[in-house]
């Protein structure tokens, strides 16, 4: 008994590093984007998307200084739902290609357990529908972007366009839905996570997993709470064409994670796009194929005419 508990916790420590490591190496990145935007963007940080809300239901908004109707590239940032901020998003390539950018903050797991982080997500992107014509955003092209936590919160996003239970809040009167969602390595079904590990990964089924944090308790006691946490749930054939990366190394986030989603989404007849990148771990992929796919899918979606 002794010694998986032993494995537990050098799995949990090597985690809490990982995501310790991730952040710093963000923060640096981020507070480089934010110094060196390029010329003709203007930014407007800290918009408070929640009216008296709690201090994380805060976004940036990256705006080009000439063009209408832009369309917005809205990215949700990782950190296994208990760190990242906003500021490390770094949306230079994109904003040089006549995309607006929004980066969103939401409440971690430790201020409160999901679904407020669908519900924050999900109210950022009305507030940005409802004051699309001051920022000059095309509000039916709109894209969501996250990896790993960020990945979850986007593909949630992409799957409940038509379920009213996470429309909390203000601007209801507008959508929440989003024409497009790139989803990096994100998970969805939490129960499954611990089968499909590789031998040295994350172990998930812990007390004190992100996971069971996110849920408000160890997940295989609460497989109410994690089904609805699980996009898969909502898949329907109404639902955002969808991108999905997934490193098939990834030693946090099973690859078997995006399979899951991937199969469920061409079931229901949504166009996915779906790209394994071999050898790949938790991100920081050097396959050339990856930005590639990322572009081609956002021009597709929100650069034509008419958004597919």
């Amino acid at each position: 008994m002794r010694k998986p508990m032993i494995q537990i916790t050098v799995m949990l420590v090597l985690m809490l590093f990982f995501i310790a490591v991730t952040l710093v190496i963000a923060q640096r990145r981020g507070s480089t984007g934010a110094t060196k935007v390029p010329e003709g963007i203007t930014v407007h940080r800290d918009i408070t998307y929640v009216t008296d809300g709690h201090e994380r239901q805060k976004l940036d908004l990256y705006v080009p200084d000439t063009g209408e109707n832009l369309p917005l590239i809205i990215w949700v940032h990782g950190g296994a739902w208990l760190g990242g901020d906003k500021r490390h998003y770094n949306p230079r390539e994109y904003l040089k290609s006549g995309y607006a950018g929004a980066s969103i903050n939401y409440r971690l797991s430790q201020h409160a357990i999901f679904p407020a982080q669908i519900e924050d997500v999900k109210a950022a992107v009305r507030w940005l529908r409802a004051n699309a014509e001051t920022y000059r955003l095309d509000s039916d092209r709109f894209a969501a972007w996250g990896s790993s936590a960020g990945g979850h919160s986007v593909a949630m996003l992409g799957t409940t366009g038509d379920v009213n239970e996470f429309e909390v809040g203000e601007n209801l009167e507008v959508s929440s839905r989003v024409q497009a969602v790139v989803n990096y390595y994100g998970p969805t079904d939490f129960l499954q996570m611990d089968a499909h590990r590789l031998p040295d990964g994350l172990v998930h089924d812990a007390p004190d997993s992100p996971e069971s944090k996110l849920v408000g308790g160890p997940i295989q006691e609460h497989k109410d709470r994690v089904a609805k946490a699980n996009p898969v749930t909502y898949v329907s054939e109404d639902d955002s064409p969808f991108l999905i990366i997934h490193g098939d190394q990834d030693k946090l986030v099973p690859y078997q994670q995006s399979v899951l989603l991937k199969d469920a989404l061409e079931k229901a007849g949504v166009p996915v796009t779906f790209y394994k990148v071999e050898g790949g771990g938790h991100g920081w992929f050097r396959d050339p194929k990856v930005p590639e796919l990322t572009k081609a899918f956002l021009e597709k979606h929100l650069k034509s005419t008419k958004p597919q």
